[in-house]
């Protein structure tokens, strides 16, 4: 056996049990539909568990040096997973509420899972751009999955037809960038960049393309129109997984890009990423201020969230890019739990996600209302909570390389988003619920856990950090 082949078993794994699932479909019976969701949890535990051999090893890349094995990869690959585990866990009981309890949901999962794996680990265009597509082709299907809905059908739809003009986009940059290069492997990119001296208009060309691609993926502004449509209107725990898995891929296979193989163009690219960042931050703070859907105002705030952790990509420094990675643990983390609950409460026909719904949560239902009051505090960067420590090495990686003004601009931003969070809190505890308004539903003891699980990883991080900022900083020297 090629040994090539070693280092891709947790890719393996997540293939062959999604694969396992489309064929149990057929043969599983409505009452025992449950296995099928266990079945992709323990799919993503063993993934997980072949990928823990692989951490500190020394590089070596792989399929003729387009697949790279190294700590970051590794550190993404154990997120994705995560990720994936967490939203087949938290889909079972909503997926049988909404009798959408089949195989190929979770099948979907994993596959999307292994594509955002393969775009953490490439090193090449073409491989980069493969493992987008089997992300996105499962991403599509998810989005539309409860298919009598008009708004999940209106939603899938939507990112489909944006997502072919977005993919088109980044394979003209592709092209481009190839046709001024002769390769696409990121060093052969950027060894012939840096012989060639001046930057050719085509290779700037390229490179803006690939940003725009790149930008839709992580819904930056003003590429940023299909997210919320799509996250309202897609089931609830597919608006989970895609608010933290896809763009947390995005990050990844960015970063690499621009530190692996476009790093002398930083002159171009910086000044592009910095207004992206301005108006991302901003305007999804802003549009999250006027929303009324708990949902739709999740949507806003994970563009606003995409922007905070752009900061960390344009300063194009080792402190940048590991507060990048210790941001996108803290936000799966905060937007996981808050997920959990918004799905939990929202009763059948997932249509109970307004304001108006919360009212008097926390004397309904205590627990839900308390774990996410955490997760909207830690959204907020409040201090003594893993948000606040994440945008503090953000906004410092700003100022350290001269970016004060987008620092300030992060933090007027972070002030701002107190408002809507808070605003639900105070649905929560400070609204009297009318005589009419039925009780939340009870939120299964397994979801529970996971949610305290989720919640006290929160304070954690907030209070003592210093173990996965030690793991992001390790895992980014494989950047350089």
């Amino acid at each position: 056996m090629n040994n090539d082949f070693v280092f891709l078993i947790p890719q393996f794994i997540l293939i062959a049990a999604g694969t396992a699932l489309m064929l149990m479909e057929p043969f599983t019976p409505p009452e025992r539909k449950g296995r099928l969701g266990r079945t992709a949890v323990l799919a993503a535990a063993a993934a997980a568990y072949s990928l823990s051999f692989q951490w500190n090893i020394r590089p070596r890349t792989l399929l003729g040096g387009m697949l790279v094995v190294d700590n970051f990869s590794i550190f993404f690959q154990w997120l994705f997973i995560v990720i994936a585990g967490v939203s087949a866990f938290i889909s079972m009981k909503f997926n049988e509420r909404e009798s959408i309890n089949r195989g190929e949901y979770y099948a979907l999962l994993l596959f999307a899972c292994s594509g955002m794996c393969l775009m953490a680990a490439s090193v090449d265009l073409i491989l980069t751009f493969l493992g987008i597509e089997i992300l996105s082709i499962a991403t599509y299907i998810l989005a539309g999955f409860k298919r009598s809905n008009a708004r999940s059908n209106e939603s899938s739809l939507k990112y489909f037809l944006l997502g072919s003009f977005a993919t088109a986009f980044l394979l003209y940059g592709i092209a481009l960038i190839y046709g001024s290069t002769a390769s696409t492997g990121y060093s052969s990119i950027r060894a012939l960049i840096s012989l060639q001296g001046d930057v050719q208009g085509m290779m700037v060309a390229g490179m803006g393309l690939l940003l725009v691609g790149f930008g839709f993926k992580v819904a930056l502004v003003p590429f940023h129109s299909w997210a919320p449509d799509v996250y309202e209107g897609a089931p609830t725990p597919v608006t989970a997984f895609m608010t933290v898995g896809p763009k947390a891929a995005g990050f990844a296979a960015l970063l690499r890009i621009l530190a692996q193989a476009l790093p002398s163009m930083a002159g171009n690219w910086v000044p592009i990423l910095w207004l992206l960042c301005i108006l991302t931050m901003t305007l999804g703070n802003v549009v999250a201020v006027l929303q009324t859907n708990v949902k739709r105002m999740l949507a806003y705030s994970a563009i606003a969230h995409a922007g905070y952790i752009l900061i960390g990509v344009l300063v194009n420094s080792r402190m940048g890019f590991s507060a990048v990675l210790f941001y996108l643990v803290i936000y799966t983390v905060m937007n996981l739990v808050a997920f959990s609950v918004v799905l939990s409460l929202s009763r059948q026909g997932d249509e109970h996600v307004y304001l108006n719904d919360y009212i008097g949560l926390g004397r309904k239902a205590p627990f839900a209302a308390a774990a996410l009051s955490l997760a909207l505090i830690s959204l907020a960067g409040i201090p003594l909570t893993g948000g606040f420590i994440g945008k503090f090495y953000l906004f410092s990686a700003a100022v350290q390389k001269g970016f004060i003004g987008l620092a300030i601009i992060g933090v007027l931003n972070s002030v701002l988003s107190v408002f809507y969070y808070f605003r639900l809190m105070v649905y929560m505890y400070m609204r009297e619920p009318g005589a009419d308004m039925p009780e939340p539903e009870s939120i299964s003891w397994p979801v529970q856990v996971l949610i305290g699980i989720g919640a006290l990883c929160i304070l954690w991080l907030g209070i003592h950090p210093d173990q996965i900022l030690t793991l992001a900083g390790y895992s980014s020297l494989a950047l350089k």
